[in-house]
């Protein structure tokens, strides 16, 4: 049982001690903070927050408690119900909203909620808002306005048809090469809120859509995280229905897996890598991933003439370097396509009609897409952190050791063997006492050696 605070939200367990988990004492308390870190944000405006959730089981219970929280904190509210993450973020700028709540544990087991805080830009707060709110949380003392002054509940609708249209008439998006191409695609959208979008979306474009786990029960027929050992039902029927593609989302739909139709996994890092393919060969420009992420994006940044950049693991790092760097396309390793000419934040539906775009265009399958692209593998691993491991001291070790290779140090230490084409991650982890190791090279064999050989540096450093 758990309650995680951060800078990006609060998560955690239903049920259990008051202040342990995600309880209702909790998630009012919670909810309550965020409307009074707006109320500092714009002291004389009389605010409005869009609400939206997943379809997990605790999500009724935990979007009444966050609505009526608001309303008594003198907020407004404009409930879109059930609603994927995107869909959230672009409701709080479509409704000109100062903020926006998401309830969703994105790819946790059922027993999770969160509540995921937007800013009136409907992106995720950055490092100076999110620990502002953090100082409110902690103190607890909240100060509620009286019965005139309370929220109200301005507008419910549903967002879904308006997150369509908008995909529909981006620029990038050929419609009309999708619908010739009579596409047969197998959803697999793990009985939460995808399974009512995306099948909508596809039905748009013309593509003969069998869905599998598309009922939003909440009662996830998984693991809910889009991982291939969780895959293999979908992997099944892609091939028994013999078609043209399987698509996978996480509970909240801001992550995008993909199924060649021969079974094979098309590789959840790279939905970004295609994606991003197929907007580099239509407007040149910079490209941003966190460090965690394949290597394989900067090889099809470089090959289209762009320039790559790495940012700090987390979707808001992501976001801060791409609008520094003025990226065309970005995202994470993990299915996350984020497109700023659409939005700031990771969004499976824009990832589905680029993605789908790029294929019917190109006239080839699936599988033959992706045998275009760098083969790249990753091996992740993890070291205990025990009393006598000083992470800090271990990383300087680390840099020192390989300070002739290519180390960046703005989140943990990673080392690039350029000349070798493979790489190295080390991370304290946020929620886990543990240090995450990843690395990829061009075969699974290497990349492991390299992992096992930078933890036994660790282990010799330690003892």
């Amino acid at each position: 049982m758990a309650l995680i605070k951060s800078i990006s939200g609060f998560r955690g367990t239903i049920g259990g001690k008051v202040g342990e988990n995600f309880t209702p004492v909790d998630i009012v308390s919670l909810t309550s903070a965020y409307a009074h870190w707006l109320k500092h944000q714009y002291p004389d405006k009389k605010l409005k927050v869009v609400v939206g959730r997943d379809a997990r089981i605790s999500g009724e219970m935990a979007a009444l408690l966050v609505v009526g929280s608001l309303l008594g904190s003198g907020v407004d509210v404009i409930n879109i119900g059930l609603a994927t993450t995107p869909s959230t973020e672009l409701a709080v700028v479509c409704e000109n909203a100062d903020g926006g709540i998401i309830l969703t544990a994105s790819h946790n087991p059922k027993q999770w909620n969160a509540l995921k805080l937007l800013n009136n830009k409907g992106e995720f707060l950055n490092n100076d808002e999110g620990k502002a709110l953090l100082e409110i949380a902690d103190k607890s003392e909240y100060s509620f306005p009286e019965v005139d002054e309370t929220g109200k509940i301005i507008k419910e609708y549903n967002f879904d048809d308006i997150h369509i249209k908008m995909v529909l008439a981006n620029r990038f998006v050929d419609a009309d090469a999708i619908i010739k191409a009579k596409f047969k695609i197998v959803v697999d959208a793990v009985n939460s809120v995808g399974g009512i979008i995306v099948p909508q979306l596809l039905k748009r474009l013309g593509v003969e859509v069998v869905e599998l786990n598309c009922e939003p029960t909440g009662k996830f027929a998984h693991n809910p995280e889009p991982l291939p050992e969780n895959l293999t039902e979908i992997s099944n029927k892609v091939i028994t229905e013999k078609a043209d593609l399987g698509i996978v989302v996480d509970p909240d739909v801001d992550r995008l897996a993909l199924v060649c139709e021969n079974g094979e996994m098309f590789g959840e890092e790279y939905t970004l890598v295609s994606v991003a393919d197929y907007i580099l060969s239509k407007t040149k420009g910079n490209t941003v991933s966190n460090l965690s992420s394949s290597q394989a994006l900067r090889d099809i940044t470089e090959k289209h003439g762009g320039q790559y950049f790495s940012s700090a693991v987390g979707e808001v790092n992501v976001v801060a370097k791409m609008k520094e760097v003025n990226a065309v396309i970005g995202g994470e390793g993990n299915g996350g396509v984020i497109f700023p000419e659409f939005h700031y934040g990771r969004d499976a539906l824009i990832g589905i009609a680029l993605f789908l775009t790029n294929l019917a265009n190109k006239k080839i399958k699936a599988s033959e897409l992706r045998s275009t692209y760098p083969d790249y593998f990753m091996s992740k691993n993890k070291i205990e952190l025990t009393a006598n491991i000083n992470i800090d001291e271990i990383f300087e070790k680390i840099k020192q050791k390989y300070s002739s290779q290519r180390i960046t140090d703005i989140d943990g230490v990673k080392i690039d063997f350029d000349s070798e084409k493979m790489w190295v991650l080390l991370r304290k982890s946020n929620t886990e006492p543990i240090i995450r190791v990843f690395s990829e090279a061009g075969d699974i064999a290497t990349a492991a050696e390299l992992s096992k050989k930078i933890i036994d540096d660790i282990n010799n450093f330690t003892h």
